[in-house]
């Protein structure tokens, strides 16, 4: 959410973050609504010390034995003048906060301009990438072979885009979300929390899911909303409350189901785990003050890197550019890791995390407040979400990169504790 006391002072400003994200203006509209409502609450406030006025004029006319009946006359239309002003005031508050909520974030200054994902920069890249002696295959391939992935039989039970994972594999997912889960919490400083798969509209909201990404959400008919990633409901945790400053950096980790309709997605990796309506995620979410903000920024994307590093997975850190970073983030770094068997055997670079840095944009939305130890002023902190990373495409990656000729699949030794000391994946 934005703040209107800095659209008023700076108009132009807010104009010109929303056209780096290839937006048109929104600062005039918003003045407007903005200098309607307040000229109204202005009338209001006016009307209600005139009847505090008439209130004592009337008074003191029935004490002294005077006709009243003219002040109270006037009392009586101003009474519903108010009304008509309050009404007034509500349905213009309405609806600048409509138009607010549906702005997204700005942007930092240092993320690069450009429309597309084609203007995102690589910041760095991590491993080399492996060398095969023969074709290597996609996932699917490799799990259907192995008679562990299947498809057409949880198509059978869910439709399009679920997958049921049998054996060796269902263990290997298993024992990356554990994994990840120790990493974080043992070495990394976060705390483990269990969380609710299912918000209220006021959680979705406070995330900025609600109402900009209803589409792609999943509602059950009692009106509560499936999660699509537990960022929703640990930054929530906070939502409303005023915390120490002495309490912040707050980090939790989370490993939830992850439920998206993908209603944009139509026809975009139909085939396999890449893209499905659920999978499972291990989540990393940071309040913090905003003089922390850029380091705890760095410090979580380093966290999920340290997962590819031990998972023996090639990688690289790309920073997305003003068109591709997200509705509530002011900037982004997607870490993407390589899959040889996509394309044929060709391999490509794919989103495993995205590290996200909001701003005070989702604690003014959540109404999350601190107070500051030096002077004890009550401020918004920053909240910080990333992946820690995709189980199901860790999975993936794991699955390609770790192939062997047969078919089976080394497990990063990592791992090992996890599966009973089981070093290799095969068919039974």
């Amino acid at each position: 959410m934005h703040d209107m006391r800095a659209i008023r002072a700076e108009p132009e400003a807010l104009d010109a973050a929303l056209a780096r994200r290839g937006l048109p203006g929104a600062s005039a509209m918003l003045l407007r609504l903005d200098g309607e409502r307040r000229s109204v609450l202005t009338a209001l406030q006016e009307r209600q010390a005139r009847r505090n006025a008439l209130a004592r004029e009337v008074g003191q006319a029935r004490r002294a034995g005077a006709d009243s009946a003219a002040l109270e006359a006037e009392s009586a239309a101003l009474r519903t003048d108010m009304e008509q002003l309050e009404a007034e005031a509500a349905r213009l508050d309405s609806e600048l906060r409509y138009a607010l909520e549906r702005l997204p974030n700005r942007l930092d200054a240092d993320v690069p301009d450009g429309a597309d994902e084609r203007a995102n920069q690589m910041l760095k890249q991590v491993g080399a990438r492996p060398e095969f002696a023969f074709t290597p295959r996609q996932h699917f391939e490799l799990g259907e072979a192995l008679g562990q992935m299947e498809f057409e039989r949880a198509a059978k039970l869910a439709g399009s885009r679920f997958v049921v994972l049998r054996g060796a594999l269902a263990r290997l997912e298993r024992a990356l979300g554990q994994f990840m889960l120790d990493l974080h919490t043992r070495e990394h400083g976060y705390e483990e929390a269990s969380v609710p798969s299912l918000v209220n509209s006021a959680t979705a909201y406070g995330t900025g899911q609600l109402p900009k990404f209803e589409s792609d959400l999943f509602q059950t008919t009692d009106g509560r909303w499936l999660i699509p990633t537990a960022e929703v409901p640990l930054t929530n945790l906070v939502a409303g409350e005023i915390l120490d400053e002495r309490v912040l950096p707050i980090r939790l980790t989370a490993l939830t189901d992850c439920f998206r309709s993908e209603a944009g997605a139509a026809g975009r990796d139909t085939r396999g785990m890449l893209r499905q309506h659920q999978f499972r995620k291990v989540e990393m979410v940071s309040i913090t003050t905003p003089e922390q903000s850029a380091a705890e920024h760095e410090r979580m994307t380093q966290c999920a890197e340290r997962v590819l590093a031990e998972l023996g997975l090639p990688f690289r850190r790309v920073v997305l550019c003003a068109g591709d970073t997200g509705f509530s983030a002011a900037r982004t770094y997607d870490l993407e890791v390589w899959l040889p068997g996509q394309g044929g055997g060709q391999g490509a670079w794919r989103e495993i995390s995205s590290c996200s840095t909001c701003g005070d944009f989702q604690a003014r939305r959540m109404n999350a407040r601190y107070r500051a130890a030096e002077d004890k002023s009550v401020r918004f902190p920053h909240t910080l979400n990333g992946s820690g990373v995709a189980v199901g495409r860790a999975l993936i990656a794991v699955m390609e990169n770790h192939q062997r000729e047969d078919g089976s699949i080394a497990v990063p030794e990592v791992l090992w504790p996890y599966l009973g000391g089981t070093q290799t994946i095969s068919a039974a």
